[in-house]
């Protein structure tokens, strides 16, 4: 989800339906839509520090997939149906991972593993409220949320018994993030290159 302000508009007639949603040329502006119980919802366009951050994970778990899990790759803002009123909804998270291959005239992620989102002060209640629904999606093993204005994520892992814990885990400056979903320990750090919360790397 993009970094600025997220804000429900109505649709252009009554409730779209996610049909309707894939079709809909959009409002002419150019802006970017998810759709929340048949209503559209706008996605400015994301901060510097977004944008690079989500740059970031995308180079380093891209990188990593062509080096030891070829038959994966990673997708930027990937459409999600939640289980829950799939017909009226439609997300788009920043990242997503899948292990299936990519077909012609998809438009949904399939089968997702792994979705990742960047927080941001305008964004973070919209994205926060698209998390449960992420979880209804079953090939989803884990969720990441990375701050935008403090080094930390959250991480959310399914339980062996498919549940979903009750918080996520926070990893603190200075720590790793492990995705077990895809094999990959990497240091926080360096989700944060090139940007002015930019730690020091360990040499």
């Amino acid at each position: 989800m993009s970094g600025s302000a997220a804000r429900v508009l109505p649709t252009p007639s009554a409730l779209m339906t996610v049909a309707e949603f894939l079709i809909w040329p959009g409002d002419g502006t150019g802006r970017r839509f998810e759709l929340v119980d048949g209503e559209l919802r706008a996605q400015d366009a994301a901060s510097d520090i977004h944008g690079t951050i989500q740059s970031n994970l995308n180079i380093a778990i891209g990188n990593h997939l062509r080096a030891h899990r070829p038959g994966c790759r990673i997708v930027t803002e990937p459409g999600i149906a939640p289980r829950i009123n799939a017909n009226w909804n439609y997300r788009e998270p920043e990242l997503g991972v899948t292990c299936s291959p990519n077909k012609q005239g998809v438009h949904m992620l399939p089968d997702p593993v792994l979705l990742i989102e960047v927080l941001s002060p305008s964004n973070r209640r919209a994205t926060w409220s698209n998390v449960p629904l992420y979880a209804t999606v079953p090939s989803v093993m884990e969720i990441l949320l990375v701050e935008s204005t403090e080094v930390k994520a959250l991480l959310l892992r399914r339980n062996a018994d498919g549940s979903w814990p009750p918080d996520p885990a926070t990893i603190p400056q200075g720590e790793t993030v492990t995705l077990e979903t895809i094999g990959l320990e990497l240091p926080l750090a360096e989700l944060y290159r090139d940007t002015y919360l930019e730690p020091e790397l360990p040499s």
